[in-house]
């Protein structure tokens, strides 16, 4: 019999990836994802394999699976600072709501759950590289806590369902992940850069562009993901690239991949703007086995190629033009 896993936010950008990695590995993959970002392209090659099934539900809502689950990945989340900025409740909803209905699942299905945390529940760190050890220094209530403090209270009932109930959990804190399927205009670092240069604008660097990031692309992601959830490790461990670079850099080797000639502009760092990001992986290493082996400039190549697919009428409805509004994750 093949083994059936429930993977929510299947149609966004790394819930599509698990699914053609479950798809890859003989499972029976149940697709859940109510679009409010997801896109049905990124699955729509799946929808003639037999063993891939689709629903579209809001997972804040009762969710039901008819008969047997053996792993829930819960993917279902807005990941953009556009996006948590735009719908905010519904943000908090299904970190919240939703991820108390997908451990009742998997609690009735005594089935293992992974569930999608996030590298900003530490918040702007005080402490570099962010360890699991570290508690965080999040602003509850600035504009960027509705996502931090819904994937912290992720944690904190996921972690009361595995002492409580012994439900079989695991937590990934996922770092900036970046590939194919990134939407254009979702805000992130890498599809905000890309889109501008295709579109010919300049770079907008927020602050004066010393604040740091670490990337890691999509398939070492989903490599260290499936570890996580293969493993006997139920609390949180860091998956992303330590290889760390300033947004300065960064901008700058964007230029230099897309042999643009494109300008950098500066505008002011928004509120709460995490001054730092890069991931100690010394768990991952160790107890999964895992560390990312794709350059970033291997990654970016492909990224770039993706971009490059997209229409000018495509490229053109990517832009935002009060983007400096947003907060850039």
């Amino acid at each position: 019999m093949k083994k059936k896993i429930l993977i929510t936010g299947a149609a966004g950008f790394l819930g599509s990836h698990l699914c053609d990695r479950f798809i890859a590995e003989g499972f029976k993959v149940i697709g859940m994802d109510n679009l409010i970002t997801g896109d049905l392209k990124n699955i729509e090659h799946l929808f003639q394999n037999e063993n891939f099934h689709f629903y579209h539900h809001d997972v804040t809502k009762f969710v039901h699976v008819p008969g047997n689950v053996d792993y829930i990945l819960h993917f279902a989340s807005p990941a953009s600072p556009i996006d948590y900025l735009k719908i905010p409740i519904q943000t908090l909803k299904v970190g919240s709501l939703g991820t108390h209905n997908l451990l009742g699942l998997a609690k009735e299905k005594n089935a293992r759950i992974l569930i999608a945390s996030t590298s900003e529940v530490y918040g702007d760190p005080l402490v570099h590289p962010q360890n699991e050890e570290y508690y965080g220094n999040v602003n509850t209530i600035g504009p960027r806590g509705v996502y931090d403090e819904a994937k912290r209270f992720q944690e904190s009932i996921t972690m009361a369902y595995h002492r409580f109930h012994g439900l079989e959990t695991r937590i990934a804190r996922i770092f900036n992940t970046y590939g194919p399927r990134m939407r254009l205009n979702d805000g992130r670092v890498i599809p905000a850069f890309l889109g501008q240069a295709l579109r010919g604008e300049d770079l907008t660097v927020f602050g004066d562009g010393s604040q740091t990031r670490s990337f890691c692309y999509v398939d070492d992601q989903v490599e260290g993901l499936f570890k996580l959830l293969m493993s006997d490790y139920s609390l949180p461990v860091n998956i992303g690239n330590p290889n760390e670079i300033s947004i300065l850099d960064f901008a700058e080797e964007i230029i230099k991949l897309t042999g643009t000639q494109q300008k950098i502009v500066f505008k002011p760092l928004p509120k709460d703007d995490p001054m730092q990001r890069q991931p100690d992986i010394s768990k991952a290493k160790e107890i999964l086995g895992w560390e990312p082996k794709i350059t970033r400039e291997a990654g970016l190549k492909t990224t770039f190629e993706y971009f490059k697919g997209f229409s000018k009428e495509e490229l053109l409805k990517s832009e935002h033009k009060n983007f400096s509004k947003h907060i850039r994750k």
